[in-house]
This record gives C-alpha cells, sequence and structure tokens, in this order.
C-alpha cells in the first residue's frame, strides 16, 4: 500500500480504522471535556468566519476571487479544530462509521452530537459577542459589519429546500477533510488536506451549522445597534436563526454521516468485519 499511497501517508484502509477507534474515544469522552473541547470548536470555526467575512467585505476583489480566497482564509477553523484539538459537531458526524461496527451505541452517539453541538454554539456565540465588542465590524468604513449583515440576511430569507442540501453538500465536503487530515503525520499534511475541500464549500455558498451560530448573533447584535440593513436584513431574527440551523443540522448530518461514514463503512469496515 506504502507504494500506491506514499510511504508517510496511512492509506485509506488506515484512514477507516483510525476514524472508527478515534469516533470510540470521542463518544466516551467525559462530559466537562467535551462541552469545553465543543466550545473552543465553536470558538475555532467563527474565528475562521471572521477571517472569511474580512476578505469578502472587499468590494475590489472579483466574485469568484473573494469567494476562493475567503474559503481559504474560512479553512483556519477547521485547521484549529485539527491541530489544536477541540469538538466539532459536524465532524463528529463520522462517528456513524464507529456506531455501524457497533463500536458504540445509538446514545453515546446522540450525546455526543447533542452536547458538542450546543457547547458549539455557546463558543460561536460567545466569541461573537467578543468580536462585536472589539468594534471589528467597523472595519474597512463598516464594510465588515455591512458584510455580516448581507451574509445573515441571505441566510434568513433563503428556502428550506436550499437549506437542507446546501448543509449535505457542505459536510460532505468538511467530513471528507477531516478523512483526508486523519491521512496526514504532519501538520503541513494536515493543512494541505483540509484547505481545499473547506475552500470549496465556502466558495459554492454550502451551509456549515456552526459557523452560522458565529453569523447570526453577531448579525443580531448589529441590528439591536441600530446599524443600516441590507435588502431582507429584517428578516434577521432569533426565530431565522431556528429556522436556518435545524434544516442546516439535519442536512449535516445527512452528509457527514450518510455519505461519507456509512459509504466507507460498507467499503472498508463491514468486509474486514466479515458483513
Amino acid at each position: 500500500m506504502s507504494d500506491v499511497f506514499g510511504f508517510d501517508a496511512f492509506s485509506p484502509q488506515q484512514i477507516a480504522e483510525r476514524v472508527q477507534s478515534v469516533g470510540v474515544a470521542k463518544a466516551r469522552l467525559p462530559l466537562l471535556s467535551m462541552f469545553m473541547l465543543g466550545a473552543l470548536a465553536g470558538a475555532f470555526i467563527g474565528l475562521g468566519a471572521m477571517y472569511y467575512t474580512l476578505v469578502i467585505s472587499d468590494t475590489q476583489l472579483s466574485f469568484a476571487a473573494a469567494r476562493v480566497l475567503g474559503g481559504v482564509c474560512f479553512s483556519l477553523g477547521l485547521l484549529l479544530v485539527v491541530v489544536a484539538g477541540a469538538e466539532l459537531f459536524t465532524g463528529n458526524n463520522l462517528l456513524a462509521m464507529a456506531w455501524a461496527d457497533n463500536q458504540v451505541s445509538t446514545m453515546e452517539v446522540l450525546r455526543n452530537w447533542g452536547v458538542v453541538c450546543a457547547a458549539n454554539f455557546a463558543g460561536a456565540a460567545g466569541l461573537a459577542v467578543l468580536v462585536f465588542l472589539s468594534g471589528h465590524q467597523d472595519l474597512n468604513n463598516g464594510a465588515v459589519g455591512r458584510a455580516y449583515l448581507a451574509i445573515a440576511a441571505a441566510k434568513s430569507t433563503m428556502s428550506l429546500t436550499e437549506m437542507v442540501f446546501r448543509g449535505v453538500l457542505c459536510n460532505v465536503l468538511v467530513c471528507m477533510a477531516v478523512w483526508m487530515a486523519l491521512a496526514g503525520r504532519s501538520v503541513v499534511d494536515k493543512f494541505v488536506a483540509i484547505v481545499l475541500p473547506i475552500s470549496a464549500f465556502v466558495a459554492a455558498g454550502f451551509e456549515h451549522s456552526v459557523a452560522n451560530m458565529y453569523f447570526f448573533p453577531l448579525a443580531l447584535m448589529l441590528k439591536a445597534a441600530g446599524a443600516t440593513l441590507p435588502a431582507g436584513g429584517e428578516a434577521i431574527t432569533l426565530v431565522a436563526m431556528m429556522r436556518n440551523l435545524v434544516p442546516v443540522i439535519l442536512g449535516n448530518i445527512f452528509g457527514g454521516s450518510v455519505l461519507v461514514a456509512l459509504v466507507y463503512h460498507v467499503i472498508y469496515r463491514r468486509p474486514a468485519s466479515g458483513g
């Protein structure tokens, strides 16, 4: 296998084994550790979203250049999660592989997803408060703040069907980034594996539930502070935030758990277990 995949990287079969063993460990983390690592992940993804928004606020960039460069910057979030260590709900959808192999129970998976998702929200929203208080939104003569409001307005007015399927496609790419990062042995390997899938989903406008847990609270604070709203800005409300998060979370779960974890389980783990 080393001749095919390179002697310094894990093979796909070995990645599947690592995903399963890591999934078992994640599912059985102590509650406090799980929550604190989840809060860190929410903040890390929020930092990536902050970096992305700074880039796209520059109206001198072309559409494609802004989206691709912004997506590369957004990759900071998952790189921090993978290298520094944190529990990210979307990446943890890969726990479905350990569940399918009867290594963890349904309740252990649901406990992890529930706690980590709530902790991600706490971390992302907490970062949004800090960013708002820092005055970050006033950069570039207020263009950064306007970009946040435009992003939240677009997410508030999107159809439910779009939210679900953009959530599906997003987490296929996120989980593939996590999957490929597990092939690497160095930080450079992980960086290379993460950047293209993450920048692709961001550039394509797909929906990441944890990133939205940062965008919405910050936009709501800007709206409450009396910022000038873009077209559709009136739709930015707490109800709109929940209307977005629920279908996007469901789409993320399907994309990561079914289209990545369970597909690879059938390919690599079922033969190994005699299925």
